[in-house]
């Protein structure tokens, strides 16, 4: 069997890039029959609470793993290395196209897989650091993070709320009981009906 998996973090990420290089890949080789295993979630995300779990433990002997890159199994090295680690020890090779790696159960695999996955770990380290150096230079410099202070949306939980509020205080509901119903605190139902002035 030959399994096609493919992942992004989000909904703003297209899956179809990554399924292109896939079948141009199998079409090369002849590796027919691909079944897809896609999902939209954060590589962060343990292997066994997304479909990648699925698919390690339904793969078997000689299944062959097609993917566009190594990183689509994970965002550590630690993770990587697992994945293939479990997918090695079950027999199953693990193709990724951008690395060029055909991964098998031999050595020479289990080094490229881990040298790769410990660059890519150095790899976001570096980027995490300077983009703390960025942040912090920027504060020096005088420059605010975030929203600037005292700026307001214009918009408050309880927007919209106004005719609902009156009602079930005309039918005698305490503060307390309304705020419950709406999923806030007192305080802030309060601080919204002294605003709209509801008694």
């Amino acid at each position: 069997m030959v399994y096609g998996y493919i992942r992004v973090s989000t909904e703003k990420q297209t899956l179809e890039n990554q399924k292109i290089e896939i079948r141009r890949y199998c079409k090369e080789r002849r590796l027919r029959n691909i079944k897809w295993i896609a999902e939209t979630v954060s590589g962060t995300k343990k292997p066994e609470k997304r479909k990648l779990g699925k698919l390690l433990e339904e793969a078997k002997k000689d299944d062959i793993v097609v993917i566009a890159e190594i990183s689509r199994l994970g965002r550590s090295m630690l993770m990587i290395l697992d994945v293939v680690q479990s997918f090695l020890e079950k027999g199953v090779q693990v193709r990724a196209i951008k690395e060029g790696y055909e991964l098998g159960d031999n050595i020479q695999s289990k080094v490229i897989a881990f040298a790769f996955g410990l660059s890519a770990e150095i790899e976001r380290q570096l980027i995490s650091e300077r983009t703390k150096a960025g942040l912090l230079r920027a504060v020096k410099n005088g420059k605010h993070i975030g929203r600037p202070k005292g700026v307001f949306t214009g918009k408050y939980k309880l927007c919209g709320k106004g005719g609902f509020i009156r009602r079930e205080r005309k039918k005698g509901k305490t503060k307390a009981e309304i705020a419950r119903e709406l999923c806030v605190s007192w305080i802030t139902l309060n601080r919204y009906m002294k605003k709209r002035r509801i008694i």
